[in-house]
């Protein structure tokens, strides 16, 4: 649990930092240059997810059960991470009437993901890993969320075709990822079977 706990606290302390340090991280940045900070925070931020992953999967072999999950919450857990897949999409692809409306629809994302993972985890790492996922990211979207309303920042929509493209995208990287993907890389199928 020592290897997870402390790539949360590095890879979400790097996320942290413009909501608990922006003075420091700006002057960071400045001292640095943009591209120099970059590099720097993504060489950490590196560092804390691996140290997530390495630590979780140590975690997770002895890992004492806090609750155990009904079998429908698996049906659940799997089709609230669509809602995620598409925000996330709505992230990287601007323009669309849902980052205009969400804003920082990575976020909201990585919220609904970190819920539909403790709906269906019962064990202790797992509480860690998603708990402190869920808390961040809800800290982190009201803090963006007011910051956005400070600068009077709104975003572009470029039209219904881009929340068509987005929404479709995000379905499929989904359908892929619940089909495929999961259970190549954690084990598991979400689906059952």
């Amino acid at each position: 649990m020592t290897y997870l706990m402390l790539g949360l606290l590095i890879f979400l302390g790097t996320h942290s930092l413009r909501i608990l340090a922006p003075g420091w991280r700006d002057a960071q940045s400045a001292r640095m240059g943009e591209n120099g900070w970059k590099g720097v925070y993504s060489l950490v931020s590196t560092l804390g997810l691996g140290l997530v992953i390495w630590g979780f999967g140590l975690a997770r072999i002895d890992s004492p059960a806090l609750w155990i999950p009904p079998t429908w919450t698996r049906h659940l857990a799997a089709s609230l991470t669509l809602p995620a897949f598409i925000l996330l999409v709505a992230a990287y692809l601007p323009g669309s009437h849902i980052k205009a409306v969400v804003g920082h629809p990575m976020v909201a994302g990585i919220k609904i993901w970190a819920l539909a993972h403790l709906l269906v985890n019962g064990k202790l790492a797992d509480a860690v890993l998603f708990g402190a996922f869920l808390t961040w990211a809800v800290l982190d979207f009201i803090s963006a969320r007011r910051r956005d309303r400070l600068a009077g920042r709104s975003y572009p929509v470029l039209g219904w075709s881009r929340d068509a493209l987005v929404i479709a995208i995000g379905l499929v990287a989904w359908a892929l990822f619940a089909l495929y993907g999961h259970v190549w890389l954690i084990g598991v199928r979400p689906f059952g079977g």
